[in-house]
């Protein structure tokens, strides 16, 4: 990773720092989530080596074959660099590779219930798209929501962009915290100070 991709990532920390605070009743979720995709950004465990401590990755490979072998390598930087690790969608995978938790499609969103009974010390998000989403989620027992596409995006699923503003109305009724994901990087993310939001997730923007 080159050192404009580390400054991208040290000023993503410092724009995260300033957004809405909140009160956890156990360790606090990261500010940071880095979202992997095995096509848009190949090489996820040079970004998972630069994150900063207290970052968190969504493992997303997307039926790659080497998938459980890919989870592991990005196992051990987590627990080396004291990172986060959630899954993605697949409580199976998440259970292969030690994972702490998963993070669940708006469409699977209602089977956090059944997780968190199985598996009651893990950390669970969810994606939400809209305001009916994230209370779907949050009366599901998530610990915080994911909202997108928030500014345009190379994400080929990405719907209309909700902007600053958007997000904004749809956090301020969340009761629960809200990461802003979709076109967030090293240049956007200043907008989204005062949104209400309580992290920032991405994919290529945090390496590019």
């Amino acid at each position: 990773m080159s050192d404009q991709e580390t400054g991208s990532l040290e000023t993503l920390s410092r724009t995260a720092a300033r957004l809405r605070p909140w009160v956890w009743p156990g360790d606090p979720l990261p500010r940071l989530l880095f979202f992997t995709d095995p096509l848009r950004v190949p090489d996820p465990e040079a970004v998972a080596e630069r994150l900063p401590a207290g970052a968190g990755i969504v493992y997303r490979p997307f039926e790659t074959p080497d998938a459980i072998e890919c989870g592991l390598r990005l196992a051990a930087i987590a627990r080396a660099r004291g990172l986060l690790l959630l899954a993605g969608a697949d409580p199976a995978l998440a259970e292969a590779i030690g994972a702490h938790g998963v993070h669940l499609p708006q469409r699977l969103a209602q089977s956090a219930p059944e997780i968190r009974l199985a598996h009651p010390a893990w950390r669970i998000t969810a994606a939400a798209h809209d305001a009916a989403a994230v209370g779907a989620a949050r009366r599901g027992g998530v610990e915080a929501v994911v909202v997108s596409p928030v500014f345009p995006s190379n994400s080929p699923s990405a719907g209309k962009p909700l902007g600053a503003a958007g997000l904004a109305a749809i956090a301020a009724d969340a009761a629960l915290p809200v990461y802003a994901l979709g076109g967030v990087n090293a240049k956007t993310a200043d907008a989204l100070v005062g949104a209400g939001v309580y992290g920032l997730a991405g994919i290529e923007g945090f390496g590019a």
